[in-house]
């Protein structure tokens, strides 16, 4: 039984003073409030519930500042997908263990205690099936398993290069399966998750998978969650338009059963129609700022999708920068770009815009990765600590002190972290950090030789 007791913790989605958290067999046992420190107590000022990270791409991180620049006058996503075909052509299992292990030690680091792992890099660099399927899912186990994140693998079925089942590009050979395949690829993944790992599926796009795919796919994950990019680009709204008729999002309110289980990341490009329809499927908005800043991809609209009681966490995507708090920051900050005003994502029932985005983050995010979260008896005891004396903090309350993480703290706002009642950061660092760097500089320089 670990004890840890704190001045203040956000309980509930309001803070509460001098709480007491009993952790045993990595789920919080107890929780009491209003109790002095005890004896045996580990003592620290400000406790959170860590956030999901309801999207990434771990090996990506292995390319973060290779794609700034300019190539070309009309680039965008589509030429940094070229960028990334041929970066994660020369990758194997044991890179992608190294790389993502990096991404998931700085998660931890900035806030974040699960990742929703969209894993679409299965086969060899010739596109031939390891003789394990579940090779590449291995190592991203390996990935959470050395960091302690927890882990929603969610494998990616992705048969096609566009709309109406065009044919895929030669440099998607690594993600490809049919059907069959790629339900042997599930059944090989589940034995290999470490702790209280789960697995969903995720028809990577209405691009890479027919309706009939996508009808089989629902059925080989009853109960799991579902992810699936949506509306992330122009073009590919226009090309699901010619193909159906529909916009993305649409279209699948219209045909795929979107309910609660399901997360439509980016979702960027919806119409007035489209953002109440999707609010109120009860699915969640997985919602990367920071990369769809990067990639060019547009502004999600939040405004109208929070007022109409819309569903969001937040995901990393690329891992061109990981931190949460930054995370959350862009979105809000992309919402008074585009509207020129402040404070847009806050609320006259919740008027501070931090506190607001992160409660919502919270919940949204453990929806969409199927997992419970908060300070509560039999949650998982996944556990973040500000540090007070950080200068970001200087004369806080309680009604600022979230704003100030989430906007005005850069790094070591964050003092410890546990996960699964483990202590994994401390004093700001992963505590296997050094070793996870070491191994990750070794990797990239090799693949960038």
């Amino acid at each position: 039984m670990v004890s840890l007791w704190f001045e203040r913790a956000w309980i509930d989605d309001r803070w509460e003073r001098k709480v007491r958290l009993r952790i045993a067999d990595g789920r919080i046992a107890s929780v009491e409030t209003g109790v002095a420190a005890g004896a045996g107590d580990e003592r620290h000022r400000v406790c959170l519930p860590g956030l999901c990270n309801v999207h990434s791409h771990g090996f990506q991180r292995g390319m973060a500042g290779l794609s700034e620049r300019r190539s070309r006058p009309d680039d965008n996503f589509w030429s940094w997908r070229e960028i990334m075909y041929r970066f994660l052509d020369r990758l194997t299992p044991e890179d992608v263990a190294s790389i993502t292990a990096q991404a998931y030690a700085e998660m931890l680091e900035t806030g974040f205690t699960r990742v929703g792992e969209f894993h679409y890099l299965h086969h060899d660099p010739a596109g031939a099936v390891y003789a394990d399927p579940a090779e590449m899912a291995g190592a991203i186990a390996a990935a959470s398993d050395t960091t302690g994140i927890g882990l929603t693998l969610l494998p990616v079925f992705y048969a096609h290069g566009n709309f109406g089942a065009a044919p895929p590009s030669p440099g998607q050979r690594r993600f490809l399966n049919d059907i069959d395949g790629f339900a042997a690829l599930l059944d090989a993944s589940r034995p290999k998750l470490p702790g209280d790992a789960n697995i969903g599926v995720a028809p990577h796009s209405l691009r890479a998978v027919t309706p009939d795919e996508l009808a089989a796919l629902l059925q080989l994950s009853p109960a799991g969650p579902v992810h699936i990019h949506a509306a992330e680009q122009v073009k590919e709204v226009a090309d699901c338009v010619a193909w159906s008729g529909a916009r993305p999002v649409e279209w699948l309110l219209d045909n795929a059963g979107v309910d609660e289980r399901w997360c439509l990341i980016h979702s960027t490009h919806l119409d007035d129609r489209e953002v109440p329809r999707l609010a109120a499927s009860g699915a969640v908005a997985g919602l990367c700022p920071v990369t769809e800043a990067n990639l060019g991809d547009g502004i999600f609209p939040a405004v109208e999708y929070f007022a109409a009681n819309g569903r969001f966490g937040v995901g990393t995507d690329s891992n061109i920068l990981v931190d949460a708090a930054q995370e959350l920051r862009a979105l809000e900050y992309s919402q008074r770009l585009a509207h020129r005003a402040r404070a847009l994502l806050a609320s006259e029932a919740a008027p501070f815009a931090g506190a607001h985005l992160f409660a919502r983050a919270l919940h949204g995010g453990a929806q969409a990765l199927g997992v419970r979260t908060g300070l509560a008896v039999g949650n998982p005891a996944d556990i973040v600590s500000l540090d007070l004396d950080h200068p970001a903090f200087a004369g806080t309350d309680d009604a600022t002190l979230l704003d100030r993480w989430i906007f005005a703290a850069r790094a070591g706002a964050i003092d410890c972290v546990w996960r699964a009642g483990i202590k994994r950061v401390a004093a700001g660092r992963h505590v296997d950090g050094d070793a996870i760097a070491q191994a990750y500089r070794a990797c990239v320089a090799r693949i960038l030789a």
